[in-house]
């Protein structure tokens, strides 16, 4: 199981942004069926999710780095009640949830809140070679998402990967030429990211496989 738990880092300055994000996570593909506990605030400026599926966590996680205001920790382990008693708990709520991979998340934001590295996230679990070799790729793979532009943003929010014919419907909804939005993909490193993201989900599924 994944667990990412999200706080955030510029609210004295933006506001509480935890409900407008749980609303962006609409637009996950299949995350709300799929979700181990649903993502929800927690406490405060911070919100908890827990997912079975790499590519989903690192999906979350891609998308709270694109806003540049999260500390973003993952953590691979078991869930259960809080009690200790096995399985999940009925009610979906995190307060009623414990487990190796909740300790794991918790720790991981905090590494990610202290450390000094340009993208704020950390992958903590019991197999800690993979928990590590996980971080730097999402770090990498991060590094892509932090850096865009808005403008690179406009265009990307209307392609999908790995479908073809994209680029001339873009440039007409964007009133811009082709070869802009085809130039937009290059400099965002958009496919590069795409090819990227099943290691990084691989990964993740290597950290708790021991």
């Amino acid at each position: 199981m994944l667990v990412l738990t999200l706080n955030q880092r510029d609210t004295p300055d933006a506001g509480d942004r935890v409900d407008a994000f749980l609303r962006s996570l609409d637009a996950v593909p299949g995350l709300e069926a799929a979700a181990a506990l649903p993502f929800q605030r927690s406490v405060g400026d911070e919100l908890i999710g827990a997912v079975e599926d790499p590519a989903l966590a690192v999906d979350v996680a891609l998308r709270a780095l694109r806003e540049r205001r999260w500390n973003v920790g993952v953590g691979v382990g078991g869930v259960m009640h809080a009690d200790g008693t096995p399985g999940l708990p009925e009610s979906g709520d995190v307060h009623d949830a414990g487990g190796p991979a909740l300790s794991a998340a918790r720790r991981a934001v905090e590494a990610a809140a202290l450390s000094t590295a340009r993208i704020p996230l950390a992958v903590r679990g019991r197999d800690e070679t993979a928990a590590a070799e996980a971080e730097a790729v999402l770090k990498l793979v991060g590094q892509l998402v932090w850096t865009r532009t808005e403008a690179e943003w406009a265009v990307l929010d209307l392609l999908v990967p790995g479908v073809r014919g994209q680029q001339r419907p873009a440039a007409e909804a964007l009133g811009i030429t082709v070869q802009a939005v085809s130039q937009a993909t290059q400099r965002a490193f958009w496919n590069e990211e795409h090819a990227c993201r099943p290691a990084a989900a691989r990964l993740l599924g290597l950290v708790d496989a021991a």
